[in-house]
């Protein structure tokens, strides 16, 4: 199991975020985000958002390290890549 977090280098609310994702499945990012603590709505359509306070935990707790355009490379090579604006399947 293998999950990824880039650097908390996006701004919004007042703080800086990162974005925790898988390049398996979503039932895998769920499990994994859930045994973090992130709340639900921290989900949006293909990765968690996750404060930069929760960066070093999600480290801690397996998250491998990569850079932000890292990400959306393994989401695009995994197919799990939802972009803003289309349809989530199921929904």
């Amino acid at each position: 199991m293998t999950v990824y977090i880039d650097p908390p280098d996006w701004p919004g609310h007042g703080r800086m975020w990162s974005h925790l994702v898988s390049d398996v499945s979503y039932d895998e990012l769920h499990d994994f985000a859930r045994r973090l603590g992130a709340p639900a709505r921290a989900f949006e359509r293909d990765h968690y958002d996750i404060p930069s306070h929760r960066y070093e935990d999600a480290v801690a707790a397996g998250a491998v390290q990569v850079r932000s355009r890292e990400v959306v490379r393994l989401l695009l090579a995994s197919g799990l890549r939802r972009p803003k604006g289309r349809a989530v399947p199921g929904s």
